[in-house]
């Protein structure tokens, strides 16, 4: 018996090792996969950089977190890649006013690969310049704000709700009852307050007259073309003509774009499943939306 065990300790003590240090050996993995880059032109500092704004926006952080790595001087500019029907309205805006501050150091393209509706159209409108692929849509300038009724339902099943609130407004839009009038007042009037802004800021970032929202800002989608006419987008093309055009724009003989390194891979994957998750949150009760 001691034999075996003298025979398959180098297989069996590894295994010991990794069961008692997991953590330490996962770790120790990533540390040497990180140094294992490979292509030594990957060690070239990159000048460009490509930024996806991909699906419903849901919160601002990591996008933030990007355009903070934009800034850093070797960077030149920016594409930005757009497919998302929009999402929620302080993201939204947020992301649009980071977008128009890193435009005035650097050009910055924003490029509709498919969708560019409501509040990523409103982040986008900070950019350069905003080119749109021929088959994409565009626009959906306008504000929802989303309730759901279930009061005849929770009749059928028994279920009443007591509530104790202090202020007159504070219920509104709950799920177990329709809207009072005056709440249904007070949601519009902030719904108005919101679509007002988002009007205003696309007319001054497009120099659109803002006279004419009714031509590009009831909600309304467009063909790129369309967009194009109207004003809310400067170009039609594919992604290699909008990288064409920064390129000429930021005027860099040698364009090396920006690759994220393996761990970043890593948590983008991980932080993707976590994003999954949240995007019911796009149906909770009283969300406002630039959708």
């Amino acid at each position: 018996m001691e034999l075996l065990r003298k025979l398959f300790l180098p297989i069996t003590a590894p295994i010991k090792f990794i069961q008692n240090h997991f953590k330490a050996t996962v770790l120790v993995l990533i540390v040497l996969s990180l140094l294992n880059q490979g292509d030594p032109k990957d060690l070239q500092q990159p000048n460009l950089m490509e930024i996806k704004l991909f699906g419903p926006i849901l919160g601002s952080e990591a996008f933030l977190e990007s355009i903070e790595k934009a800034k850093q001087s070797h960077i030149q500019g920016v594409l930005l890649n757009v497919n998302s029907p929009g999402g929620a309205v302080a993201p939204s805006v947020e992301m649009m006013y980071a977008i128009r501050d890193l435009a005035k150091q650097k050009p910055v393209i924003a490029y509709a690969s498919s969708t560019i509706a409501s509040g990523s159209y409103y982040a986008s409108i900070g950019a350069t310049q905003i080119i749109a692929n021929p088959g994409s849509i565009v626009g959906s300038i306008g504000v929802l704000f989303e309730t759901r009724n279930f009061e005849k339902l929770l009749e059928k099943v028994g279920v009443e709700f007591e509530v104790i609130k202090r202020g007159e407004y504070k219920e509104a839009g709950t799920f177990y009852r329709d809207l009072s009038k005056d709440e249904r007042e007070q949601l519009q009037r902030l719904a108005d307050k919101t679509y007002d802004m988002f009007v205003e800021d696309v007319a001054f970032a497009r120099d659109l007259n803002i006279s004419d929202a009714p031509k590009f800002a009831e909600g309304k989608l467009f063909t790129s073309e369309e967009a194009q006419a109207i004003g809310l987008i400067d170009s039609l093309g594919t992604i290699d003509s909008a990288k064409t055009t920064l390129i000429t724009l930021t005027g860099v003989s040698q364009p090396r774009w920006y690759k994220k390194d393996k761990l970043e891979r890593l948590m983008d994957s991980l932080s993707k499943e976590v994003r999954t998750a949240l995007e019911s949150a796009l149906t909770n009760q009283g969300s406002l939306l630039a959708y």
